[in-house]
């Protein structure tokens, strides 16, 4: 008579692959994979959001690039997320398709030997020859032995019962979660095609828009003039600031030092956290797109021109307000042609600069902590722009502060 350990062990085994592997390994990364998807999808609709309020001055502006280039990475982050997706059901499926398999070949061979145990059972029915069979042993230990055969035979019968039903119960349920995982491969094939569609409707707006756009190069090159124009006269003024907090400082200290700040043991501190954030510093906004990176770049559109800028700048939503990076104290509250009002935040020996503010909530000599409130973002109602200017120091030197904020 076969055992029916390797069906026992058997059973188990495929019960914690299905449980184990197929459910919980699988069901991490699907959660991960929709965590990842539902984000992307929160920064299309911001993008989308910006953008049509951009198109609300019916001018073609750049803008509108920005934020379509945007739209169109994330767009193409979410395909690349869905087909990864897409490729975690089909391992599923394949894995349930398996273990199916291999649950019907247990359960017929469970059901077939259950079948030769009902036969055996029916030809050996008789109590009397059970009896006879247990006192024809030839000692009293030999007759207890199949006395005992009798017993484990009746229990084996029982367990085998047991077992085809808890296998067809687990096939079953294998069953009904492979028609889910069908289903769910189907509605994701099927957004995958919209989401294409939504793509390359994107690509070919870009594409109009770049066009449009070229047809204003001198209206750009006179953008690019006045911005250049404003940014240096912001620099001039930030570093003059800069050089006088820093002849402050050294008179307060009773030193003649003048190329960095002289710093209290309180502001050294306020230093030494602050560079611990480095990559960690939240945005001065609470939510935003960046518009233009720090640095030279080639211009987005005009070719064979190269555009200069000293911070980071941020489109938002029209009301946006700006908020402080990091703990410190208010340096100055100015304005700048180009710029509206521009705050400054000292943080020990590093500076942040919040630029093109309509409204300003601090003033000079406040302290102002992490994520706080200090200004609204200016509207630009012809473009239809809510963009807001930042930038970081570090003394004398300027720093990129995309290598500060967390990404």
């Amino acid at each position: 008579m076969a055992s029916p350990t390797k069906y026992i062990v058997r059973f188990i085994v495929y019960l914690l692959v299905f449980s184990f592997v197929g459910s919980s390994f699988a069901q991490d990364k699907k959660t991960l994979l929709q965590t990842d998807k539902k984000k992307i999808e929160e920064e299309i609709e911001y993008s989308t959001r910006l953008l049509e309020e951009t198109k609300k001055s019916k001018k073609t502006s750049l803008n509108q690039l920005v934020l379509l280039k945007k739209q169109i990475r994330d767009r193409e982050k979410l395909l690349q997320n869905m087909q990864k997706q897409i490729k975690a059901v089909d391992e599923t499926i394949k894995l349930d398709e398996e273990i199916i398999t291999d649950l019907n070949a247990d359960l017929k061979k469970l059901r077939d030997e259950y079948a030769r145990m009902v036969y055996f059972a029916y030809k050996n029915r008789n109590s009397y020859d059970k009896l006879m069979f247990v006192f024809a042993a030839n000692d009293f230990n030999q007759a207890y032995k199949r006395l005992k055969y009798f017993q484990q035979y009746s229990e084996y019968r029982k367990m085998q019962s047991e077992l085809i039903v808890k296998t067809r119960e687990e096939l079953e349920s294998t069953v009904e979660q492979l028609e889910q995982n069908k289903q769910e491969k189907m509605k994701l094939l099927s957004s995958l095609t919209k989401e294409k569609d939504k793509l390359n409707r994107e690509k070919t707006m870009k594409s109009k828009t770049v066009r449009n756009l070229n047809k204003k190069e001198k209206q750009l090159l006179s953008t690019i003039k006045q911005k250049e124009k404003a940014s240096k006269k912001l620099q001039k003024e930030i570093e003059k600031i800069i050089a006088e907090e820093i002849r402050l400082a050294a008179r307060k200290s009773g030193t003649k030092k003048t190329s960095s700040f002289a710093l209290t043991p309180a502001e050294l501190q306020l230093s030494a956290n602050f560079e611990l954030n480095k990559n960690k510093l939240p945005w001065p906004l609470k939510r935003g797109v960046i518009s233009e990176n720090f640095g030279e770049h080639p211009h987005p559109v005009l070719k064979n021109v190269m555009v200069q800028n000293k911070g980071l700048d941020f489109l938002t939503d029209k009301g946006a307000r700006a908020r402080a990076v990091f703990n410190g104290e208010v340096t100055r509250v100015i304005s700048i042609a180009g710029y509206n009002y521009v705050v400054m935040v000292r943080h020990g020996e590093f500076l942040t600069v919040y630029s093109n503010l309509v409204e300003v909530f601090v003033q000079n000599g406040d302290k102002v902590s992490t994520g706080q409130d200090i200004g609204e973002v200016h509207t630009d109602t012809k473009e239809m722009k809510t963009e807001l200017h930042f930038e970081m120091w570090k003394g004398k030197t300027l720093l990129n502060p995309s290598n500060w904020l967390a990404r």
